[in-house]
């Protein structure tokens, strides 16, 4: 009898347990183009989706190259929330590009992260 008055409690701990993973889970990138390390032709555009909606306001994108210059991108946020592309003014030259990524999920939470891949 001593037992079945430790059930609940143990039911009730449990549950907020996995609640709170649930919860604090972040945002995570899932794929781009163009992917990490990839050598491409010439992109036109930039696109990152990620694993949960982020706020648009608070979310972006830049592309740098090897000297540190950025080039000039025009970033949206899809309708469902998940992807953000950025449109390149120009074609980038032949070279090493760094995307650096900005997002605040719909948690709040700011995550930033980064790639590489190169322009033959």
């Amino acid at each position: 009898m001593r037992f079945n008055r430790f059930v609940p409690a143990f039911a009730a701990a449990a549950a907020v347990v996995m609640t709170a993973g649930t919860v604090s889970a972040h945002a995570r990138l899932v794929s781009s183009t163009p992917a990490a390390n990839a050598t491409v032709a010439a992109p036109r555009s930039i696109a990152l989706t990620f694993s949960e909606r982020m706020v648009p306001a608070f979310s972006t994108l830049e592309v740098v190259n090897a000297a540190g210059a950025k080039a000039a991108v025009s970033a949206t946020v899809s309708e469902d929330g998940r992807s953000i592309t950025g449109a390149l003014a120009r074609p980038l030259a032949a070279g090493s590009y760094t995307v650096n990524w900005q997002i605040a999920s719909s948690d709040g939470h700011r995550m930033t992260g980064s790639y590489a891949f190169t322009v033959r």
